[in-house]
């Protein structure tokens, strides 16, 4: 049980991470709040596809094959960057003990729907833009699964929104911070969506947003939570992230350039 408070706002929460069992198995709230944020990007996507030229079905699969490519990428993200954790080869597979990073499951999903969109000959760039917004939903809804955990919080702060974990001194929610970001970055998203020159520059926007609030709130991590490329310097999800910003501003500059297909016509 962790006592999670915010005394700034007089607010407490006694947070038990297992939700309840199934047998003598436990179930977490990490992992119900994950899904929960999978399945509402889910729902969104496929009830504003079809007018945007993405066919349902096709993104029933892009979903399911995508959720398993992203935890195996997320896993084998974390895994590379912290192999100093693993004492063999078989703990390196054992997820139920904890482990993922976002931006590995990011790439392993954007590689899984890429595949299948050349497999499927679909418009890809579109497809990527349609999934956009779903993506910034789950992430928004998925870090509250953080929270429960009493986990990926920053440094000392005693501002409005300080949060104290099992009495010890406040520190800086960055699980809050983060879905705060993703949260004005999808209302940013669906009303530029709408005004976009050609396709791929939604996803570009949305690579380049997240990485952006990445770059900065990885750096008021607590250091047990980064996995650094250089030690107590530079953590791989800020290179990531910086060169994920560089690619995606690039590209949709790219795009803006490019006569849009009513220009073509």
């Amino acid at each position: 049980m962790n006592v999670i408070s915010f005394p700034n706002l007089g607010i407490t929460f006694n947070i038990n991470p297992v939700a309840f069992h199934i047998g003598s198995k436990p179930i977490y709230w990490y992992a119900l709040i994950i899904l929960t944020g999978f399945l509402f990007g889910l729902l969104f996507v496929y009830k504003t596809c079809g007018k945007r030229g993405v066919n349902k079905d096709n993104i029933w699969d892009i979903a399911l094959i995508g959720l398993i490519a992203g935890i195996i990428g997320a896993r084998i993200y974390y895994v590379l960057f912290a192999l100093d954790e693993f004492d063999s080869v078989a703990d390196m597979f054992k997820i139920w003990n904890g482990g993922l990073a976002i931006y590995g499951g990011i790439i392993g999903a954007a590689i899984s729907a890429f595949i299948y969109c050349r497999i499927k000959k679909l418009d890809t760039a579109k497809v990527f833009d349609v999934c956009a917004p779903g993506l910034l939903i789950g992430q928004a809804i998925g870090r509250f699964g953080n929270f429960v955990n009493a986990e990926v919080f920053g440094g000392e702060t005693d501002n409005l929104f300080a949060m104290s974990i099992n009495g010890a001194a406040a520190v800086h929610p960055v699980f809050l911070y983060e879905s705060v970001w993703n949260i004005l970055g999808l209302i940013i998203l669906l009303i530029f969506r709408d005004r976009k020159k050609n396709d791929g520059q939604v996803f570009c926007f949305y690579i380049f947003w997240y990485s952006l609030g990445r770059i900065f709130l990885e750096g008021m991590r607590n250091p047990t939570y980064i996995l650094y490329v250089i030690p107590n310097v530079l953590g791989i999800s800020q290179l990531v992230a910086a060169v994920l910003i560089i690619a995606s501003a690039v590209c949709f500059v790219y795009l803006q350039l490019k006569p849009s297909k009513s220009e073509n016509k």
